[in-house]
């Protein structure tokens, strides 16, 4: 007997030291694991027991309904609940997919907040309404975090996308992150697993192109808190990248969405082979045209007539799915020949029912701001009413 129980102390002895020696760390017996979030905070959660889901901030409700059930949802930001009649309305007319696939299941929950550019912090009154036992947020301040969590008592995770958006390794994490919390790892991967997909075939198709047989390409309107005009523009636009397009922007003196001054735009213009708008500008393009049409019929693109509308990059911050559907469409009015195949209705319906389940191209190309969906513009008659 004695030998017996020695051997078996040995034996658990070894299988310490040899956790130790890998750094491996035993489970913890209740099921809680800590986890890094997307602003670096260490966030204590219980994988797949949450069942009251809240979430706040721009893009954090529509992350959660790629990954996410909404059934769980215990409470929606005002400026998602299109019931509403005071409530922040600057987005309306722009598609929101996450908006379209779910806004029934919106119209049924209480306040957990306002929501919207005009309201950046966390209404945890409103918040703690609702008795969440878990906050999603998108409001990346850390110290403001803590203090939330701790004030809420349930757990509050960031999430994070970045600025190359859905090709951003930030918004994989997050992703992957949402999957761990609620239990659907399978949904997370698969979502990540098509996106791989799709910009692996993107980028197969354009790889043998040579910078001489690339046009020059001016992308103008890009949101950012807010609709915008021809000047606002970006010089490293992720899905530029992705397409193998060709930027005529360059030599800014910093990266990500920025407004470029008038005489930038005037001397790009013989390099403009191809003018691409974003649907959300519109509006505030349409007036400057009035103004001054000879600055853009200047443009190369816009006296040949390659000018093209895709649709609306940011809303509530960036709407992925459509992100990755206008990478589609750039690559296919830069190269027709290349990507004659693709139809953009049936894209637009792969890509949305990839992240939200539903076919969603008629809706989307349907809102006011879409002006019917993805097109080259006749510059005589786009703005002239």
């Amino acid at each position: 007997m004695f030998y017996k129980r020695a051997l078996t102390f040995l034996l658990a002895l070894t299988l310490a030291l040899s956790l130790c020696a890998c750094g491996a760390k035993a489970p913890a017996n209740d099921g809680t694991q800590t986890i890094t979030d997307g602003v670096g905070r260490q966030v204590t959660i219980t994988p797949g027991t949450y069942q009251r889901v809240v979430c706040i901030g721009a893009g954090a409700l529509r992350m959660y309904t790629y990954v996410g059930d909404t059934a769980l949802l215990c409470g929606v930001e005002d400026i998602d609940n299109t019931s509403l009649t005071q409530r922040p309305k600057m987005f309306d007319s722009v598609a929101r997919p996450y908006l379209l696939a779910y806004g029934d299941v919106f119209q049924t929950l209480p306040s957990c907040g306002t929501g919207g550019p005009n309201a950046q912090a966390a209404e945890a009154e409103k918040i703690l309404s609702c008795s969440p036992d878990i906050v999603l947020s998108e409001y990346e301040d850390v110290e403001k975090e803590d203090a939330l969590q701790a004030q809420l008592g349930v757990p509050v995770v960031t999430l994070k996308a970045g600025p190359d958006g859905v090709f951003d390794d930030a918004f994989r994490q997050s992703m992957t992150l949402l999957g761990q919390i609620f239990g659907r790892n399978e949904q997370a991967e698969a979502l990540l697993s098509f996106i791989d997909g799709q910009q692996a075939e993107l980028l197969r198709r354009t790889a043998s192109l040579t910078d001489a047989e690339k046009p020059g390409v001016y992308l103008c309107g890009l949101g950012n808190w807010g609709t915008t005009n021809h000047l606002m523009t970006a010089q490293n636009y992720a899905p530029f990248r992705v397409a193998g397009v060709r930027n005529v922007v360059t030599g800014l003196a910093a990266d990500g969405i920025q407004a470029i001054e008038e005489e930038k735009f005037v001397s790009l213009g013989s390099d403009m082979d191809i003018l691409v708008l974003d649907a959300a500008a519109v509006k505030n393009i349409a007036p400057l045209y009035q103004e001054k049409p000879d600055l853009f019929s200047a443009c190369k693109a816009w006296q040949t007539g390659r000018v093209y509308l895709e649709m609306a990059y940011n809303a509530y911050y960036t709407n992925y799915e459509i992100a990755l559907a206008n990478t589609w469409f750039l690559a296919k009015s830069v190269y027709p020949d290349l990507f004659s195949d693709v139809d953009m209705t049936a894209k637009t319906n792969e890509i949305t029912n990839a992240f939200l389940g539903r076919e969603l191209a008629d809706e989307i190309f349907a809102c006011p701001s879409s002006f019917g969906g993805y097109q080259q513009i006749d510059t005589a008659t786009f703005f002239a009413s």
